[in-house]
């Protein structure tokens, strides 16, 4: 008499058990007997590897819960910061104040190592800042800046050299990194570090963009037609 047997796959109890979630609980020894093979080799109980799998997420949610506290603070105090220089611009009654308060705020507040402003045109009262160029639209110089001041978007990184050296001068050997914020219109705000990693692409440009705003209609207070 031949007797047929039924070979049953891993795969084929895996979905089983899958469909049946609650079959251990009927047998309590096979489920303290079973091991579950760990990565470096080792084996443990069912129980102990699932206590482990908790234990890994519970620290990466704390990890990742941690690092979202941390953005948040620096985010508060960035908020602050921009606001204090919206009203600190506001209050300024002359262009040359104006640009004088950015650049004080940038250096300060802001940790800026160089700080540089460029504007198209002279403005009254402002001749001379070591933190200041006056350089003209239409300028050559100004030609690899074309694209970033016909559509305003910051550029955080490192930026090429013809940027640096037309920012910073004999001093671009020594920015590793910049953000830089376009004023269609109006100039350039250059912010650079020592740090190549104190600035870099795909970071945050809110605050960067709500201070430059701040800038251009605090300065618009001053233009007369």
């Amino acid at each position: 008499m031949n007797e047929t047997v039924e070979k049953i796959g891993a795969h084929e109890v895996a979905a089983w058990l899958r469909r049946h979630p609650a079959f251990l609980k009927q047998f309590p020894d096979l489920a303290l007997t079973m091991v579950v093979p760990r990565d470096d080799g080792p084996t443990a109980s069912l129980a102990s590897y699932q206590l482990d799998v908790l234990r890994d997420k519970n620290r990466e949610l704390s990890r990742r819960l941690a690092d979202l506290a941390a953005n948040a603070q620096v985010n508060e105090r960035l908020a602050v910061r921009t606001h204090q220089l919206t009203l600190a611009l506001m209050k300024q009654t002359t262009a040359a104040d104006t640009l004088r308060a950015m650049a004080a705020s940038l250096e300060e507040d802001f940790a800026g190592d160089k700080v540089r402003l460029v504007m198209l045109q002279p403005v009254a009262g402002l001749e001379q800042a070591p933190w200041l160029q006056v350089i003209p639209a239409d300028s050559p110089l100004l030609g690899s800046f074309r694209d970033c001041l016909a559509d305003g978007e910051p550029i955080c990184g490192r930026l090429q050299a013809e940027k640096n050296t037309v920012l910073y001068g004999a001093l671009a050997d020594t920015v590793q990194s910049s953000a830089l914020l376009p004023l269609p219109g109006v100039g350039l705000i250059a912010v650079g570090s020592h740090d190549p990693n104190r600035f870099y692409p795909g970071m945050g440009t809110l605050f960067l963009r709500m201070m430059g705003e701040a800038l251009a209609v605090g300065l618009a207070r001053f233009t007369h037609d």
